[in-house]
């Protein structure tokens, strides 16, 4: 690609051709500063943080959609830019919620830090109007505060753009715009899937999801209860941002040991249940193909993908497979099997699980999903909210050993620890299902057709002389990109793969927040991935149907993969509802 030289700040630059200001910029190792900007998502110039000075122009102009040609003289730290962004903050304060010591992203908030970076003064406007707004919190996973959202619109491009649902938007005009749902509907009354994508990109502290860290310290503290904690593959490939770790740090045995810590009576890994699993959808999706059930049969391990199919494609409900996904499989095990071997009440377990994802808060709540007649899950947090309960504990995280799971629900194997990263599930299920067709051991465990980060992955297998064809989705406006096609037979699959969020659960919707400037030119979901495919490479045992504790659990309880009672115990069903935008 042709390269355009330019000069920023005096010094000579080549960038790409088609590059804006600012990608030039960050090339020279120059930061503009954003607040609105999501690369390929927001690209609007509104916030106007990212103004710059450039020569023979007679206005300043936004770097984020501002292209570069040949000869430009750029200028991004003169007095007068300084003055304009200074004045930017101050008008965004000036109809701004200042309570940031006690909001969930003091320390962590981006308009916090460019108005430290600035010297802006929470004062420098307090005369005149200012807008006021009642909570919503009619969701179940999340809260909306207007009254410090800086309108920078990255809510309403994901859920539109990424997520193809677009159930928030501007809303009035001029002073009294907000953001929010038609009608004035709170969120929790539209077809939102609690996917949290739109918390995951929010720069301040407008959007968070409903904290439950007080319930497990009140749990734990109670003596008539028995808590346990399961976590889930992604949370060990993020947990260490929360702590100064460098992206990409594996955290698993200390996040282990801090969780004994906290005074668990058990920590677990919901890897193993992952495993278990497998072995459900394996041989439901073996059943399908020799006995003509229904095809393509679609993944059920993600709760915002699934609220999104009931709501958006409520005719392919039958596609999804009736498994649990692995949080509710886990419960279910944890107050039947477990119950039983350790002789508790189930009624008397807490059963605590942290995800990566907003949308296990929803999915705990769900019908049909109490095995042994009590919710399997009974409170489920986030990456974050983890973060938070450690430091309020006075857990010193950095300085902890590496400590392993409990178990008998705490070995895993590769299989298990991939499901985090998209197209890992479907990688896991062909590891068992090739070797469970064909009788023969696989030489090689990679399939590496499904690994990658691109919104949609395709490929073909010859399995015992049949072409298994197979897709992965991730993110939601390529799940719908995909099952258009299906519905329209221009894609013939037998298997498919779907992830609520873009790149899976390693990019959930309850993981570390990252700021515009890391999001937009860092692959964030492929440095955390790799976390889990390390992990998978560094296992003894690496396919599902080999896990000595699962063999154990189906000798022991379940009787085989797709018995009756795994059926009355692993597996769900769902309902078919309406869009309300």
């Amino acid at each position: 690609m042709e390269n355009i030289n330019l000069k920023i700040n005096g010094l000579d630059v080549s960038a790409p051709a088609g590059s804006t200001i600012l990608e030039a910029a960050h090339l020279a190792g120059i930061r503009i500063p954003t607040l609105c900007y999501l690369k390929e998502i927001n690209e609007i110039g509104a916030c106007r943080m990212c103004v710059v000075e450039v020569k023979g122009a007679r206005n300043l102009v936004a770097a984020c959609v501002h292209p570069i040609n040949e000869g430009m003289e750029v200028y991004t730290n003169t007095p007068k830019l300084i003055e304009s962004r200074k004045k930017t903050l101050q008008l965004l304060l000036s109809n701004h919620d200042k309570k940031c010591l006690s909001c969930v992203r003091s320390g962590n908030c981006e308009l916090q830090q460019l108005c430290h970076e600035y010297g802006v003064e929470d004062e420098d406007f307090y005369e005149g109007g200012m807008n006021h707004y009642e909570l919503d919190d009619s969701a179940a996973h999340m809260i909306r505060d207007n009254n410090k959202c800086i309108l920078c619109r990255r809510c309403v491009a994901v859920c539109e753009k990424t997520q193809g649902i677009g159930v928030i938007g501007p809303n009035n005009r001029g002073f009294a715009t907000m953001i929010g749902s038609a009608f004035e509907m709170g969120l929790g009354e539209t077809s939102c899937v609690s996917c949290g994508q739109c918390i995951a990109v929010c720069p301040t502290g407008a959007l968070y999801e409903k904290d439950y860290t007080g319930r497990i310290i009140e749990a734990i503290a109670d003596p008539e209860k028995y808590v346990v904690v399961q976590t889930a593959p992604s949370v060990r490939a993020g947990l260490g941002e929360e702590f100064g770790y460098p992206m990409g740090t594996d955290v698993e045995g200390k996040m282990a040991a801090a969780l004994r810590r906290m005074g668990f009576d058990k920590v677990f890994d919901t890897d193993w249940a992952a495993d278990l699993t497998i072995m459900e959808e394996a041989t439901e999706l073996l059943d399908r193909i020799k006995n003509g059930g229904v095809l393509p049969m679609i993944t059920s391990c993600s709760p915002g993908w699934i609220k999104y199919c009931e709501h958006y494609f409520p005719d392919m409900t039958e596609n999804l497979s009736t498994c649990k996904s692995p949080q509710q499989m886990f419960g279910a095990m944890l107050k039947t099997y477990f119950a039983e071997k350790e002789g508790i009440d189930p009624k008397k377990i807490v059963s605590v699980s942290v995800m990566p994802c907003t949308a296990k808060k929803f999915e705990i709540g769900r019908d049909d999903q109490s095995a042994a007649g009590v919710p399997d899950v009974d409170i489920a947090i986030t990456t974050r909210e983890l973060a938070r309960l450690i430091k309020r504990c006075g857990i010193e995280f950095t300085k902890l050993p590496e400590e392993e799971f409990d178990n008998p629900m705490g070995e895993s194997t590769g299989a298990g620890v991939i499901f985090g990263a998209t197209g890992g599930v479907m990688e896991a299920a062909l590891r068992t299902a090739v070797e469970t067709l064909t009788g023969e051991e696989l030489a090689n465990l990679e399939f590496t057709d499904v690994r990658g980060t691109q919104g949609i992955k395709e490929a073909s297998y010859n399995v015992a002389g049949m072409d298994v064809k197979v897709a992965v989705a991730s993110g939601l406006g390529n799940a719908r990109e995909l099952l258009n096609k299906v519905k329209a037979g221009e894609a013939d699959y037998h298997f498919i793969e779907i992830m609520g969020c873009p790149g899976g659960c390693v990019n959930g919707g309850g993981q570390p927040q990252v700021s515009g400037d890391v999001r937009n030119f860092t692959d964030v979901r492929g440095i955390r991935a790799g976390v889990l495919y390390r992990n998978d490479e560094a296992k003894a045992i690496r396919k599902s149907h080999e896990n000595p504790e699962i063999k154990k659990l189906y000798e022991e309880y379940l009787g085989a993969p797709g018995s009756h009672r795994a059926h009355e115990t692993l597996h769900t069903s769902y309902v078919k509802r309406t869009v309300n935008k």
